[in-house]
């Protein structure tokens, strides 16, 4: 099995990656060992992605959990303990999420911890349209909105 070239680590070198796996590339690169989520479109492949790069980190720490909340706590229970860790879900995921995350937000992490929120603010693979920015506002913390590949990974 070859190593899938969104896990290579060629110095320099240069490759066309959709922007979820850029995310991935980038939680890779951050030093990340623990993710957590519950899938959904559209945030799916960035679990996804990390789960392919397992096999040749394997330090890495990638688990599907029973609902958005239970992924949140997870990743925020690995930043308490001092590691780097992310949680991944879609835009409404965050609902379900929002009493930890909130929480969470006020009680500060020790180890770094990122929440990808895949909004779809026009609804093209969703149930409904929903802004996630918002969330950002209420509990005082940075939101980071890239508009390439190349931000996203960074």
């Amino acid at each position: 099995m070859s190593m899938p070239y969104f896990a290579e680590e060629i110095p320099g070198k240069r490759v066309i990656m959709l922007g979820n796996e850029a995310i991935a590339r980038g939680i890779l690169e951050a030093g990340v060992v623990i993710g957590a989520g519950y899938p959904g479109t559209p945030s799916s492949e960035i679990l996804d992605t990390l789960a392919k790069m397992k096999p040749y980190y394997p330090y890495l720490n990638i688990e599907w959990s029973i609902n958005e909340k239970v992924g949140f706590e997870v990743a925020y229970g690995g930043s308490m303990s001092n590691a780097r860790s992310v949680a991944v879900m879609k835009h409404v995921g965050l609902n379900v999420a929002s009493d930890a995350f909130m929480t969470a937000c006020y009680a500060g992490a020790r180890g770094g911890m990122v929440v990808v929120s895949a909004d779809d603010p026009n609804c093209f693979s969703s149930q409904n349209e929903q802004d996630n920015r918002y969330f950002g506002l209420h509990a005082l913390i940075p939101v980071f909105e890239p508009s390439t590949a190349q931000e996203a990974k960074d």
